[in-house]
Formats: structure tokens, C-alpha cells, sequence
């Protein structure tokens, strides 16, 4: 896993928890936390945060992931922020993940490992993603999901009929988007 990931990871925990409970997870997940952006550190390591992050507040590990997506990609929109601007709604912008979004990634962050979404657009209220990644990393396409509703003011109904970590193939991530009040 990228460098980067744990670099946001990181920044997102001691905004929200502070220095000590960053220092207190690595201690934890016996990790150095010395990262680099473009650095690859093992999946294992990002799993053993999440793991002391559950065991410290008491939460499912799904629930720390997508907590962090959703407080990542407001940072990451701030750093990218050609990547929302070209868009004026959460579905165009879902729509780019892997012919711009992961592919920019990729330059910028040279051997990462992106998960790669199929869509079903036959529908205009509910857009269906099908997530595949070996990490299993679902809630983390979730919390990024919610997020970037969240940054075009806009509400996301969001349900997973179908799951890896459940024992199915792939995850299937079923998203209705709409303005507030509609």
C-alpha cells in the first residue's frame, strides 16, 4: 500500500484524536510510522492500525475504514482539487474513478494498487458499483463515497448487497444520490 494512504490515515487520527492516540496505534500495530507518500508499505501494516484503532474505540474494523474514508477525501480534495471541480455531482464524478481519478493516481503515486470498479448505469436513481480489489477494502469505497457526496452538498443512500468480506466474489455498492430536499 501506497505511503500515501498512511500519510492521510495518519493526519486524519491526530486532527480528530491527537498526537498521542496516533503514537498510542502505532505502538499498538507495532509500526514505525515513518512513511513516505510514494513509499509501499505492507497491507498488513494499514491492517494492524485499523485493528488498534478498533480495539481503542470500541468499533468494528469496517467503521474505523469508512470513518477514515469519509475524513480522507476532504483532504484529498483539497490537494486534487482538479479532480472534483471537474465534475458539478457525485455520480459524473464516480463515474471517473478508473479512466481518471485511479489513473492520475497511478502517475502520481507510480505502483499503487487501486481497486477497479464496473458499472451498471441502466438506472438514473441508483447507480450500481462493483468494487474488486484484493485488500477487500469495500468500507473505504464507502466512506470515500459518503465523502464526496458530502462535497457536493448532496445526500447518498448507500447499501452493499453483495460483499467479499461475506464470502461473495466481488462487492456490489448500490448509490442513490440526491440534492437535499429532493
Amino acid at each position: 500500500m501506497k505511503g500515501v494512504v498512511f500519510n492521510l490515515l495518519e493526519a486524519v487520527v491526530r486532527r480528530d484524536y491527537g498526537d498521542d492516540t496516533w503514537e498510542a496505534l502505532l505502538e499498538a500495530a507495532e509500526a514505525d510510522g515513518a512513511y513516505t507518500s510514494l513509499g509501499n508499505y505492507p497491507d498488513d501494516e494499514m491492517m494492524r492500525l485499523v485493528g488498534a484503532a478498533s480495539a481503542a474505540l470500541k468499533l468494528p474494523a469496517d467503521d474505523v475504514v469508512r470513518w477514515f474514508g469519509r475524513n480522507a477525501l476532504p483532504l484529498l480534495a483539497q490537494k486534487h482539487p482538479n479532480f472534483f471541480t471537474a465534475h458539478k455531482s457525485t455520480r459524473p464524478f464516480l463515474l471517473t474513478l478508473n479512466d481518471v481519478i485511479h489513473s492520475e493516481v497511478r502517475k502520481l503515486y507510480p505502483g499503487a494498487d487501486v481497486p477497479v470498479f464496473t458499472y451498471d448505469t441502466s438506472s438514473s436513481d441508483v447507480l450500481v458499483m462493483h468494487y474488486s480489489s484484493p485488500r477487500k477494502l469495500c468500507a473505504l469505497a464507502e466512506g470515500f463515497i459518503e465523502a464526496t457526496a458530502g462535497y457536493y452538498a448532496e445526500e447518498v443512500s448507500l447499501d452493499q448487497p453483495e460483499c467479499m468480506n461475506r464470502g461473495d466474489h466481488r462487492c456490489v455498492l448500490r448509490v442513490a444520490v440526491r440534492k437535499p430536499g429532493a
